[in-house]
């Protein structure tokens, strides 16, 4: 068995019928509970990128800035903070995109994007990968690239490396069923 697999699965949360009947929703809340747990995350991510070029981390709001936070300190790099619309003041970048049950603007301030920097897109879980694909418009039209995405968890029956290609998808942990 995958250690993070190991260390990671005792402590994520199954909730069944959530948010809708016949759903099972994957709750990260477990890892934050759990110190050890949390920090085993943290160290992951600084061993999976150590040596890459990243110039700055995008957290997506909001439980993305949960982990993109202590690993931008660790690495000591920028944080960037990718929120709903209306959340930030200032100049912003905004991009629309589909939901399974509507629409949903994201944005981040225009300068927190630096021409030719390397973001990596950080969130809690992956599932379609839709709400990243729009972080990643933001970075570019910031005139930044992203090459990778990083997720604690990962539902990879929603196909979201489809959705993200051509960047690099990282998770520590992958749930191949939506139900229980």
């Amino acid at each position: 068995m995958d250690k993070d697999f190991e260390v990671l699965d005792r402590v994520v949360g199954k909730i069944p019928d959530f948010p809708k009947p016949g759903v099972l929703f994957y709750d990260i809340t477990g890892i934050l509970r759990h110190p050890e747990a949390f920090k085993y995350s943290i160290d992951r991510m600084a061993e999976i990128y150590a040596g890459k070029k990243i110039d700055a981390v995008a957290g997506i709001e909001s439980r993305g800035f949960i982990f993109a936070s202590p690993f931008a300190e660790r690495m000591g790099i920028p944080l960037v903070l990718i929120r709903k619309k209306g959340k930030l003041p200032g100049k912003t970048y905004t991009c629309a995109y589909s939901l399974e049950y509507g629409k949903a603007e994201v944005e981040v301030h225009c300068a927190d994007i630096q021409k030719g920097q390397n973001i990596l897109l950080v969130d809690d879980l992956i599932a379609t990968g839709g709400t990243l694909n729009a972080a990643k418009n933001l970075v570019e039209q910031g005139g930044g690239t992203v090459t990778d995405v990083f997720g604690v968890i990962g539902l990879p029956f929603l196909n979201y490396k489809k959705t993200l290609s051509p960047m690099n998808v990282t998770t520590l942990i992958e749930y191949n069923t939506e139900k229980m």
